[in-house]
């Protein structure tokens, strides 16, 4: 019996040691400020640490080894933590890895390099994900055409776009914004570094540009991009040796058979789409949604999208990008607001989608050895901003679910690579 007990005694001891003092990130509605706490998980990475990402366990919380340093920034920070100790650990982490969960735990032990591409220069918008950087004070370094024709992707982990347009169309506001100081100058800049770097249309560069970051993502690079970025993206793609553009965007018509010659084996996410080549229509194609919410009048009150469930120990990836303390999550509309299920490839993952609908507003998939994930819409907490529209201030919305979808995105490329059960 005593031969029992100092076994029992032994195991104790080896657990306390094995699972020394934690910091605990609860991630569920406890949490005081939850895109904070996602900066300070890329804090404890570039300060040399690790962490434990706990899949579906209280929302998606972390836990790391505990010290005076991290306890202080949480602190500074205003992230909500526990202190626990080695036995507490050991019983989160055997529930968390029980075979009769559906939850697991994800190892993030690198610091992911970060770029966004954004034009130079003040714009009538911002960017949704640069102010969830910024606000989470995640280091990030800002690109644009020269940089990517020049091969500076490979010094990056993870590549953001958003109100993107890579067909060389300036986002088609030509319509109403062609007279405006900003559309004006941001005419120049595009020409004068296509005349710079050598080519004679803007839409040629872009081309060239998205066959860049086709070529960064299929070595191993992360994309996440968000409203005009995703569709326009595709296109580009598909319509890479097409003029699509009109007169007034390049000096010369586009071609009038254009839809029926895009090449789909050369998009990430849609396929069988035509185009819209009317300059006076805000829309690049048939795959968004927009125009369809806007003509059944849908409004803010009834537009919510749904988050899948997906298995934790079998499916990782899609598990972690859909971490959340809600899954069902308020819509919110862009240029591209989201994206017809009809058009989407059959390859990739539907990560989220209005239910009952067709309308699909979060989507991951793989290009080669590397990974993509486009979110419709423009601002998670400002339902239509409108061209003009003030920055969303984030200390107003620092528990988002729709922010937390963006944040879940950067500490992907974090994850230590793990074998799937079979």
């Amino acid at each position: 019996m005593k031969r029992i007990l100092s076994i029992a005694v032994f195991l104790l001891t080896l657990c306390s040691t094995a699972f020394a003092q934690k910091i605990f990130i609860p991630m569920d509605l406890a949490q005081n400020d939850h895109l904070k706490a996602y900066g300070l998980i890329f804090w404890v990475l570039k300060e040399g640490g690790t962490a434990d990402w706990l899949l579906n366990y209280r929302g998606g919380s972390f836990m790391t080894d505990y010290s005076d340093n991290i306890s202080m920034e949480c602190s500074i920070r205003g992230v909500t933590f526990e202190t626990i100790d080695g036995a507490n650990a050991a019983e989160i982490y055997a529930e968390v890895q029980a075979d009769n969960v559906n939850m697991d735990l994800v190892k993030l032990e690198k610091v992911p390099k970060i770029a966004v591409y954004a034009q130079p220069g003040t714009q009538p918008w911002d960017d949704a994900v640069r102010l969830a950087l910024e606000y989470a004070e995640v280091p990030h370094d800002l690109i644009w055409d020269e940089e990517v024709l020049s091969g500076k992707l490979q010094d990056y982990d993870w590549l953001h776009l958003h109100h993107e347009d890579f067909t060389g169309q300036y986002g088609k506001f030509w319509a109403n914004y062609h007279t405006q100081v900003w559309y004006i100058e941001q005419v120049a800049l595009n020409e004068n570094l296509a005349r710079k770097l050598g080519y004679t249309k803007v839409s040629k560069m872009k081309r060239d540009v998205a066959l860049k970051i086709k070529e960064y993502v299929a070595g191993g690079g992360f994309l996440f991009a968000m409203c005009s970025a995703t569709d326009s993206y595709d296109i580009a793609l598909a319509a890479q040796n097409l003029d699509i553009c009109e007169s007034m965007f390049d000096g010369d018509p586009a071609d009038p058979q254009a839809s029926s010659k895009l090449d789909f084996t050369q998009t990430f996410a849609f396929e069988n789409f035509n185009l819209v080549t009317d300059p006076y229509q805000y829309e690049y194609s048939q795959i968004d949604i927009t125009e369809e919410l806007v003509g059944m009048n849908y409004s803010e009150a009834s537009d919510y999208f749904t988050l899948f469930d997906f298995s934790a120990k079998y499916d990782p990836v899609p598990t972690m990008l859909t971490q959340n303390h809600a899954n069902v999550i308020k819509g919110f509309m862009g240029q591209t607001t989201g994206f017809f299920r009809k058009f989407i490839k059959k390859s990739v993952t539907i990560l989220g989608e209005a239910e009952g609908t067709d309308y699909v507003r979060y989507i991951h998939g793989n290009v080669g050895r590397g990974q993509f994930t486009w979110y419709g819409g423009h601002d998670p907490e400002d339902y239509r901003h409108l061209v003009g529209a003030e920055p969303t201030e984030l200390r107003l919305h620092k528990n988002s679910p729709g922010y937390r979808l963006i944040l879940n995105n950067i500490l992907f490329p974090s994850a230590k690579k793990k074998e799937l059960k079979t």
